[in-house]
C-alpha cells in the first residue's frame, strides 16, 4: 500500500467517528499549515463527501489531494459555526479559502457625529468609533468630486483646527461664504448641527437642494463675472446630475443595498459586488476568489463574512443567490442592526442580482488566462521553487531580509513577507540598528536574531509565524552569518541568498544555482529580494528626512524635542509648518503665542 494510500485509509477510519452535529473543519497538509476551514450543519457528512469516491470539480479535488489530516470543533448552532469559520478565516488564511487581501480597500467619507463641530473626511479606515460612514464608493461616483461638491455646497470647516481654542480672526472659506466659522464663534453648535445634517441627508441621496444651491451660485458667479467660479460650479451642478443619474428605479429613496453576483467555472469563481446609497448605484467590482468548498453557497457565504469583516458597514439590505436565515442572523449579530438577505426572486432586488450575476459571469470568461498566469507566477512559482531547490517544506511563506545605511550611518534592516507567492504587506517590519558602522553581515545576524526573539515572545501577530523560508540578499557569506543566528537560537529554518549581480542562488550546504531568466521560481525570489530592498531604502530615506527636518526645527528659539514632535504629530510634515499661521500654531497644546510667533518668523524671515 502506497503513503498515499495509507494517508487516505486513516482519514476515512477517522470520518467514521465524526459527529453528526455542526462545527468547524480545519484541513491540514503534510507539514502541518492549514490549507482550508469549512463550517458545516452536520460534520460528518460534509467532511465525508471529501473523501468519498466520486467526481469532483477540479479546485475540491486539488485541495483534497494536499490534505494530511483534520482536527474539527463542535459548535452549539450553524450560525456559531458561521462566526467560528469567519473568525478562523480571517486570522489563518488558507490557501484554498478565499482570501481578502489589502487591495480593495474602498475610499468612505466619515463624519463624527459626536463632535460639536465635525468636518467631512475621506478615509479607507473604519473604524468602530460611533462616527458615521458613507460608502463606499467605487466607480459610478467618485470620491473627490463628491468631496468638491460638498464643500462647494455646504458650509463645514475643511481644517483641522482645535475647536476648544477660539482663533483670532475667520480664514477665506468663511469670507466666500462656504464655512461657517466655528472656531471664531461665528455660528453656534445648533446652527452648525443643521448645517451637518443637510450633509447628511445629501449623502443619503436627497440631491434637490444641493442642486439648488449650486444653481444659485452658479448665477451669482456669473452676474459678478467670476467666470471661473462659475464654471467651477457649473461642473459641480453636472456631477450632481450624474449622481441622480445612478438612481435605481423601484427602491425608496433612502435604501442602502449591497448585491453579491456569482459566477463559477470549476476551477475559479468571481464575486461581483455592486452596491447601492440612497437608492443609487454607487459601484460595482469584481473578486477573482480560490476557494475549495463543494457548493457555491458555501462560496458566497465565505465571501461575504469575510468581506463584511474587512469593511465592517453592513447596510440595512444584502443581496445574494443562496442568503438564508442563518446569514441573516449572523449579518444582525455582526453589524448590530436588523438585516435582511434577500435572495433576489421579487422586484426590484431581482434585477440588481441578475446585473451582478451577468457582471460576474462576463468578467469570469475575460479573465480565465490571467487567472492561469497569474496562478503561475504565485503559487505555481511557489512548488517550482520548492522542486528546483529541493526543500523540505512548500515554502508557502518566505520572508526577506536586507540592509540599507549611508556611509554606516541611519542603519535600517527590512523584513517582507511572501505568503502563497504573493505580497503581504501587512505583515512586513522594521528594524532600526544602533550601532554606527558599516557591517552589513553582523547587523544581518543581529537583525535575524532579534526576529526570532520576537517570535519567542508571541507578541506580534507578524513574528508568531515562522517562516518556510528565509532569503537573504547577498552571496555565501553573507547567508553564513544569517545562519548562524538561527543556529544559535536552535531554530530549523530552510535559508538561500540571492546575488545580485548574476542572480545566482547559494544554498546552505555551499551550492550554487543557476536558473533560467524566464524561470518563475528565480522571479518569484526576485520580488522578494527587490521589495525587500524597496522596504529598506525607502525607511533608511524617511529617517533621515525626519532627522533633518527636526533639526531645522531645533533652531528655532525656545523649541526643544519634545514640542518639535508635538508639531510634527499635529502637521506631519516640515512643508505644512513652514505654511501654517501664528492662530493655526498657537491653537496645539503646548504651543503657546510666542513661540508660534518664534516658529512663524524662523520660517518667514526673508
Amino acid at each position: 500500500m502506497s503513503q498515499k494510500e495509507q494517508i487516505r485509509k486513516r482519514i476515512k477510519e477517522k470520518v467514521h467517528s465524526l459527529p453528526g452535529l455542526p462545527g468547524v473543519y480545519k484541513m491540514f497538509d503534510q507539514y502541518g499549515n492549514i490549507i482550508y476551514i469549512g463550517k458545516a450543519k452536520n460534520l460528518k457528512n460534509r467532511v465525508s463527501s471529501y473523501f468519498l469516491n466520486t467526481e469532483k470539480l477540479p479546485k475540491v479535488q486539488k485541495m483534497v489531494e494536499n490534505v494530511f489530516d483534520f482536527e474539527y470543533i463542535i459548535t452549539l448552532s450553524e450560525v456559531e459555526a458561521l462566526n467560528l469559520e469567519s473568525n478562523l478565516i480571517h486570522k489563518h488564511q488558507p490557501f484554498f479559502n478565499i482570501l481578502l487581501k489589502d487591495g480593495k480597500a474602498f475610499p468612505y467619507i466619515r463624519i463624527d457625529y459626536k463632535s460639536d463641530f465635525p468636518s467631512v473626511q475621506i478615509t479607507r479606515r473604519i473604524r468602530k468609533d460611533g462616527a458615521m460612514y458613507f460608502g463606499p464608493y467605487i466607480n459610478k461616483i467618485s470620491i473627490t468630486e463628491l468631496y468638491g461638491i460638498i464643500n462647494n455646497t455646504f458650509k463645514l470647516r475643511d481644517c483641522n483646527l482645535n475647536m476648544n481654542k477660539k482663533i483670532g480672526r475667520e480664514c477665506l472659506n468663511y469670507q466666500i461664504h462656504n464655512c461657517l466659522a466655528p472656531c471664531t464663534g461665528r455660528c453656534t453648535k445648533e446652527e452648525y448641527r443643521k448645517e451637518v445634517d443637510r450633509v447628511i441627508s445629501f449623502l443619503k441621496g436627497n440631491l434637490n437642494e444641493a442642486e439648488e444651491i449650486i444653481s444659485s451660485k452658479m448665477r451669482t458667479y456669473s452676474q459678478m463675472e467670476l467666470f471661473e467660479k462659475a464654471i467651477e460650479m457649473r461642473d459641480s451642478l453636472k456631477k450632481i446630475q450624474q449622481i441622480g443619474a445612478q438612481n435605481v428605479t423601484g427602491l425608496n429613496k433612502e435604501m442602502d443595498i449591497d448585491i453579491f453576483g456569482f459566477a463559477e467555472n470549476g476551477e475559479t469563481s468571481v464575486v461581483s459586488f455592486a452596491c447601492v446609497r440612497g437608492s443609487k448605484m454607487v459601484g460595482l467590482t469584481n473578486f477573482n476568489i480560490i476557494d475549495a468548498s463543494n457548493n457555491s453557497s458555501d462560496i458566497i457565504f465565505n465571501f461575504i463574512t469575510q468581506y463584511y469583516m474587512q469593511n465592517k458597514i453592513v447596510p440595512s439590505m444584502v443581496v445574494s443567490v443562496g442568503g438564508d436565515e442563518v446569514l441573516q442572523t449572523w449579518l444582525t449579530e455582526f453589524s448590530g442592526h436588523k438585516v435582511v438577505v434577500s435572495q433576489g426572486k421579487r422586484e426590484p432586488y431581482s434585477r440588481l442580482l441578475d446585473m451582478a450575476n451577468k457582471n460576474a459571469s462576463e468578467y469570469l470568461n475575460k479573465s480565465i488566462e490571467k487567472n492561469k498566469l497569474h496562478e503561475l507566477r504565485t503559487i505555481g512559482a511557489v512548488k517550482t521553487l520548492q522542486k528546483t531547490m529541493g526543500l523540505k517544506k512548500l515554502p508557502l511563506r518566505i520572508e526577506g531580509y536586507d540592509i540599507s545605511n549611508l556611509g554606516g550611518t541611519n542603519t535600517v534592516a527590512s523584513m517582507v513577507v511572501f505568503t502563497n507567492g504573493e505580497k503581504d504587506a501587512k505583515m512586513y517590519r522594521k528594524f532600526k540598528i544602533l550601532e554606527n558602522g558599516q557591517n552589513d553581515f553582523r547587523n544581518m545576524h543581529d537583525v535575524l536574531a532579534r526576529r526570532l526573539n520576537e517570535y519567542k515572545s508571541g507578541k506580534d501577530l507578524s513574528f508568531s509565524q515562522l517562516p518556510d523560508l528565509i532569503l537573504i540578499d547577498g552571496g555565501p557569506v553573507q547567508l553564513e552569518f544569517a545562519h548562524n543566528a538561527l543556529l544559535e537560537q536552535g531554530i530549523d529554518i530552510e535559508m538561500i541568498s540571492l546575488a545580485e549581480r548574476n542572480e545566482e542562488i547559494y544554498t546552505l550546504d555551499g551550492n550554487k544555482v543557476v536558473l533560467s531568466r524566464d524561470n518563475f521560481a528565480l522571479k518569484l525570489l526576485q520580488n522578494v529580494r527587490d521589495e525587500s530592498h524597496r522596504f529598506a531604502i525607502t525607511f533608511q530615506k524617511s529617517l533621515r528626512q525626519k532627522k533633518a527636518l527636526r533639526s531645522e526645527l531645533e533652531n528655532v528659539p525656545l523649541i526643544g524635542k519634545n514640542k518639535v514632535n508635538i508639531l510634527f504629530d499635529r502637521f506631519k510634515s516640515i512643508d505644512a509648518i513652514k505654511v501654517a499661521s501664528i492662530e493655526e500654531l498657537k491653537s496645539i497644546n503646548g504651543i503657546g503665542e510666542k513661540l508660534a510667533r518664534n516658529i512663524w518668523e524662523y520660517f518667514h524671515k526673508d
